[in-house]
């Protein structure tokens, strides 16, 4: 009975959160979301997107004029949807129906990760004879928490109402996570190529795919079950045999790497690519092909010759920073980010979900154009560990301190842009706190996750120790 109430609490919580985007929706002309620089991006602006398609329409490239740097797949998706096809009805109504569609179906999948993530924790623990832990950690539904938070999220609900395409991009991150700790190789590989061929940052994600893929769901580090085994193998000799076959059959799971849905993703991924450039191909045969795809697309995210005013701090660097310099400094940022994977990969190997959260983390702070929905996605995924990081440090100061900027960004943008009684460094000072706000939420996200590792050692040890 609790539990049904627990389900009809939570979707009617989802049906608020949807109806609240549909009132915002009929005031979009009061609101001015889409021209926000921290809501709209010259990748994620449905303007520039329409243009492409207007563009496209007119048997010109979609490139043409350096208005849209996005998929082809999204003008094919979204572009008819842009025009207006009634007298009287509003140009951007069904797509914003498609990115509250996108933010349902977001929220439903971090659930039912949430769900998956909770049960291998809790057999995991139950395992180690940890069941006071585990009876705590159902106090907490981490996947309702998580999915409400996704959808409550001021963030989130601005980068819907601000019509940002980077609903859909988080919708193909969580597809592929999902699919990943489901051990669904083809949907995992779908969602990362998708995601991939739109933002091109979420491809460090394969990493901790893999690692869903082939290790399963985060648990305790993997040397708890190796002693428990050990223990139970040495208790067995001097009672029964069978002992040792189900302490193997319980850690089949949490120790032994399966290559086979390892290879399958990286086949799907495959195909999936192939296809995707293939599709691509054929829309842009007559506007160069695939290498027009790259440059206008990739290169353009690479490259960073855009530098309008945004959340980010490269735009501002990159303004100032000499030409002469100007290909170095692109090599040490894009760099930054790949120096980091392989640490990390190897300190949170036994957490592959909470290891994509750090990679979603980095890549918002350092990548070349950020928008709030970068950091709508990764503050609900965050909902998916409040059992682990309950005690985490500075959990006031980061929600003061997002509440901070959020409310400060549009004020120092004003002063500077339309007043004029500001200059640049206002506006840059809100981009320099938000990014130093997401390098703390790493550092103690991180330090707390491992200090709750530590905590489970000495636990384990205590039992085991009572128990010989």
């Amino acid at each position: 009975m609790m539990k049904k109430r627990k389900v009809q609490c939570f979707w009617t919580w989802v049906f608020g959160s949807v109806l609240l985007r549909l009132i915002l929706l009929y005031f979009p002309q009061n609101l001015n979301l889409s021209s926000r620089p921290e809501v709209s991006t010259p990748l994620t602006s449905l303007r520039r997107l329409a243009e492409g398609y207007w563009l496209k329409q007119l048997s010109v490239s979609p490139y043409a004029g350096s208005m849209y740097h996005g998929s082809p797949l999204l003008l094919t998706l979204l572009g008819p949807l842009t025009v207006k096809r009634i007298e009287g009805q509003p140009d951007h109504l069904l797509c914003s129906l498609v990115f509250v569609i996108a933010d349902v179906i977001s929220a439903i999948l971090i659930r039912a990760t949430g769900d998956k993530l909770h049960t291998a924790y809790s057999s995991s623990l139950q395992f180690l004879g940890l069941h006071n832990l585990s009876e705590n950690s159902e106090l907490l539904p981490s996947g309702d928490f998580a999915a409400l938070v996704y959808l409550w999220n001021p963030f989130t609900i601005a980068a819907c109402v601000g019509l940002s395409t980077s609903a859909i991009e988080n919708l193909m991150i969580v597809l592929s996570l999902y699919g990943g700790c489901s051990r669904l190789a083809p949907l995992a590989a779908f969602g990362w190529v998708m995601a991939t061929h739109l933002s091109l940052y979420p491809a460090i994600l394969i990493i901790p795919v893999i690692l869903l893929l082939g290790f399963g769901p985060d648990a305790p580090p993997r040397k708890l079950f190796w002693e428990r085994k050990n223990l139970e193998v040495g208790n067995s000799s001097s009672s029964d045999g069978c002992s040792e076959e189900e302490a193997k059959n319980q850690l089949k799971v949490a120790n032994v790497f399966s290559w086979r849905p390892v290879v399958l993703f990286l086949f799907w991924t495959l195909l999936w690519t192939s296809y995707i450039l293939v599709l691509c191909g054929i829309y842009l045969q007559q506007y160069g092909g695939l290498q027009e795809l790259f440059k206008r697309t990739y290169g353009f995210i690479l490259t960073i010759p855009d530098l309008s005013p945004n959340i980010g701090v490269l735009w501002y660097f990159f303004a100032e920073v000499f030409d002469f310099f100007r290909n170095f400094f692109l090599i040490v940022f894009h760099g930054n980010i790949l120096l980091m994977l392989a640490p990390l990969a190897l300190r949170l190997n036994h957490r592959p979900f909470f290891l994509a959260f750090v990679y979603i983390v980095i890549s918002s702070m350092l990548k070349s154009y950020p928008s709030v929905g970068d950091s709508a996605l990764y503050l609900g995924l965050l909902g998916l560990f409040a059992y682990e990081l309950k005690d985490m440090q500075f959990s006031f100061f980061l929600l003061s301190g997002y509440v901070g900027v959020s409310l400060l960004s549009p004020v120092m943008h004003n002063l500077w842009i339309w007043r004029g009684t500001g200059n640049a460094n206002f506006y840059f000072a809100t981009a320099i706190a938000y990014a130093c706000l997401q390098i703390i939420l790493v550092v103690e996200s991180v330090s707390a996750m491992l200090n709750h590792d530590r905590m489970l050692t000495k636990l384990s040890a205590k039992v085991q120790s009572v128990k010989s």
